[in-house]
């Protein structure tokens, strides 16, 4: 989920934390619970920093060690650690254990987006993606906000974030239903598919859907039921070239492969160099395809440069190539 969604979950979760009474009763105890929820709440997204080197790096790995179930344990230890020596008197189980429970809400809802995480990890290296909840889903933010005013207007914190959570888990199944049913439509309206992707958008009926056939890529839209097909695709063997060899031994490339798993190719000449662009199919955008990966491959099979991210214009994406890190 996007950061403000993990903060309001923070702020629910503290109200569920009043009815432990070691917590409702010892204001140094809800002090370190509340940090700890918090702190909780976000620290599993710590790795967002990477972007600051590269997307390349970033893509291998937000979402992957940080979500992970070694993670999941240290978290809440090394939080609780710090907040009972910063806070005298809080009792460390009380804290640990509510750190604890956020650090695990955030990943446990993090799989139903479509980016997914590595929960399993290191029991498998598998991207666990359910796919029925937006990054940022309007209907789960805002039943978080109703809550957190009604706790703040008086309304009791146990029951009234109990009621949330019991909203929220039949939404959850709500959701979970409007996907197998645009999935069966997507079976009647691509004959042969033999993978589809779905994928939520922040509107409740509409759906990003992508399928596969022995000979064709298709891109479209769901409203409810109801499957638009926007694009066909060709599914053709990548060239087998030195140049194409080269571009794919590219660390921008080899992250956009581990990434996606429904794209196509392109392959053309910008000058001198040698175009090597992969398109995610997943994601269009008002006839856009915004998240690629290029690489420039000159005459020595050298890539001079590279980038994949979210691109939603030619013009940028030659400024960021001209610009783009090839590490």
């Amino acid at each position: 989920m996007d950061t403000g969604t993990h903060i309001a979950m923070g702020v629910a979760i503290s109200g569920l934390a009043l009815a432990d009474t070691a917590v409702a009763n010892d204001p140094s105890t809800m002090g370190a619970v509340f940090a700890g929820i918090m702190v909780g709440s976000l620290i599993p997204d710590i790795d967002t920093v990477l972007k600051l080197r590269n997307n390349a790096v970033y893509l291998r790995n937000h979402r992957g060690i940080t979500h992970s179930v070694p993670a999941v344990m240290l978290w809440p230890l090394l939080i609780s650690i710090l907040l009972t020596l910063i806070v005298p008197g809080a009792e460390f189980l009380h804290v640990w254990a509510w750190t604890f429970l956020a650090v695990f809400i955030h990943v446990f809802v993090d799989i139903f987006n479509s980016y997914g995480t590595q929960a399993l990890r290191p029991f498998s290296q598998k991207w666990v993606a359910i796919g029925v909840i937006n990054t940022f889903d309007p209907i789960f933010f805002g039943l978080h906000v109703i809550a957190i005013l009604a706790w703040f207007l008086g309304t009791d914190p146990l029951a009234t974030m109990s009621t949330l959570y019991i909203v929220i888990f039949f939404y959850y199944l709500l959701r979970f239903a409007v996907k197998s049913a645009v999935k069966r439509s997507v079976k009647k309206t691509v004959p042969g598919a033999t993978e589809i992707f779905i994928a939520p958008t922040m509107k409740f009926f509409q759906w990003r859907v992508a399928a596969t056939t022995e000979v064709d890529h298709y891109v479209g839209r769901a409203y409810g039921r109801s499957i638009t097909l926007y694009d066909r695709f060709k599914r053709e063997p990548m060239p087998a070239s030195p140049q194409v060899s080269a571009a794919l031994e590219d660390p921008n490339l080899k992250a956009f492969v581990s990434f996606s798993p429904l794209y196509r190719w392109s392959v053309s000449h910008v000058g001198d160099l040698y175009e090597v662009r992969l398109i995610d199919l997943r994601y269009r955008s008002k006839g856009y395809y915004p998240f690629v990966a290029v690489a420039h491959v000159n005459q020595d099979l050298e890539v001079v440069n590279s980038y994949t991210g979210w691109i939603f214009s030619e013009d940028k994406l030659r400024k960021k190539l001209k610009f783009a890190p090839n590490n």
